[in-house]
């Protein structure tokens, strides 16, 4: 294999181990990304060799720990790149706008621009939460397959937040059809009484890496035109997902 040709193969072994959660079988990665068990096998004594995956006690692989040094860093530098993107959401809404993410089975906030206004909501950068009562978390939920969505909330639950937070699957899985169909989510009091929030996804290709949202008292967000406010976010949002892709933002 050629430098350039071994680098793309053990991405896509990563890539495939991270979409099926973190760890597969050889078969699995291999029926992901097509390549041989010999090529497989050479590509992951490397990376486990360099931490970036460790092999389990069962033989399955996963994705190792030098991986979550990278993570830290790369979620610094993209809410970095969001804040021209939030900045301009707060422009088209006059409210707070934020970026979030899954990490694992919890959503975090990793950059934030706060409305100019003296009454706003704050969502502190770093704060975790479950997806099911969030605008962002159910954009993030809804580019999964039922199956996942249903077993992620099968190890977090779906606690009460307020009295308008969706507490069963059927009734997520119904809501998620509907941002899907819509191409966003609302969050309407299911997390904070008296805070509505809107969020949309940011696409990197063919998947959804993060979510961007704006909130506030709901009777402002409410008065705004729902529709003509998505369609500028998912604007804004492309813009975003398209300095994400494979090139990365302009030196």
């Amino acid at each position: 294999m050629s430098g350039v040709q071994s680098v793309d193969r053990a991405l896509d072994v990563l890539e495939a181990l991270a979409e099926r959660g973190g760890e597969a079988a050889l078969s699995e990665i291999a029926a992901s990304t097509g390549l041989p068990y010999g090529t497989i096998h050479r590509l992951l004594r490397t990376l486990l060799v360099r931490g970036y995956v460790r092999q389990e006690s069962d033989r399955r692989y996963a994705l190792g720990g030098a991986l979550v040094r990278l993570g830290g860093v790369a979620e610094r530098m993209v809410g970095v790149w969001a804040q021209p993107y939030l900045t301009r959401m707060v422009e088209l809404s006059g409210e707070t706008a934020n970026l979030a993410v899954l990490e694992g089975d919890f959503v975090v906030y990793v950059a934030q621009v706060p409305s100019p206004r003296r009454l706003r909501m704050f969502a502190e950068v770093g704060r975790r939460v479950l997806p099911h009562s969030t605008a962002v978390g159910k954009v993030l939920m809804a580019d999964r397959p039922d199956a996942e969505v249903a077993s992620l909330v099968e190890r977090t639950g779906m606690p009460r937040r307020t009295a308008n937070t969706i507490t069963d699957l059927p009734s997520m899985l119904t809501e998620l059809a509907r941002v899907r169909q819509n191409g966003y989510a609302m969050d309407l009091g299911e997390e904070e009484l008296g805070v509505h929030c809107l969020a949309v996804g940011v696409r990197d290709g063919s998947r959804t890496v993060a979510a961007m949202s704006v909130s506030g008292p709901a009777e402002r967000i409410d008065a705004l035109d729902r529709l003509d406010l998505a369609e500028g976010m998912r604007r804004i949002a492309r813009e975003f997902g398209a300095e994400l892709g494979p090139a990365g933002p302009a030196g």
